[in-house]
């Protein structure tokens, strides 16, 4: 074997251990923006598009940042594709007097939620039924606040990560969060 097909071998196993290292993470981030039907088809299109993009990479950021901005582009194309794509809610806060009243003036909850008790039957038969209602609300949820929602409070990824991925600031993720746990508080509220 000659070193040009030796180094093909090893330019193939490389790949091959990239692709095993981040594809459980590409996945999270697919499945985040378009839905599990979709995530493996927009993560397959993602590895073609990093392949073709290797030899370009300058290594400005980290090899998983690279990764992950690929994914969610892809991700975003998709869902362009499908002429639903994701539109930066308005920063006016439609519930502003709700808020006002529900948080005092430092931010901090005005008044303590009132405690929940599973002991009985009936009682976590309702925590069922209210999982369920509140995976429904999160699918109802305006796409941004679903997406960044589910990165930070599903995935655990860290503010910096989802603003990569979602191509917003910093202090727009915290607004599409905070909205999207507003508007599941209310959900719990009136499930009540």
């Amino acid at each position: 074997m000659d070193r040009e097909d030796q180094s093909k071998i090893e330019r193939e196993q490389a790949f091959r251990q990239l692709v095993t290292t981040h594809t459980p993470y590409m996945r999270i981030v697919a499945c985040t923006i378009v839905g599990q039907l979709q995530a493996d088809d927009v993560v397959q299109e993602a590895w073609v598009s990093i392949y073709k993009g290797l030899p370009k990479f300058q290594h400005r950021s980290s090899l998983k940042t690279w990764i992950t901005t690929i994914t969610a582009n892809e991700a975003k194309n998709y869902l362009r594709k499908q002429s639903r794509s994701p539109l930066l809610e308005s920063l006016t806060d439609e519930h502003g007097e709700v808020m006002q009243e529900r948080f005092d003036k430092s931010g901090r909850w005005s008044r303590p939620f009132a405690p929940w008790h599973t002991e009985t039957p009936e009682a976590l038969l309702c925590n069922d039924q209210l999982t369920d209602y509140m995976q429904r609300a999160i699918e109802q949820l305006p796409e941004q606040q679903r997406i960044a929602l589910q990165l930070k409070e599903c995935n655990g990824m860290s503010l910096n990560e989802i603003c990569n991925i979602l191509e917003v600031s910093p202090s727009n993720v915290r607004v599409l969060i905070h909205r999207a746990r507003h508007k599941l508080l209310e959900q719990v509220e009136n499930f009540r």
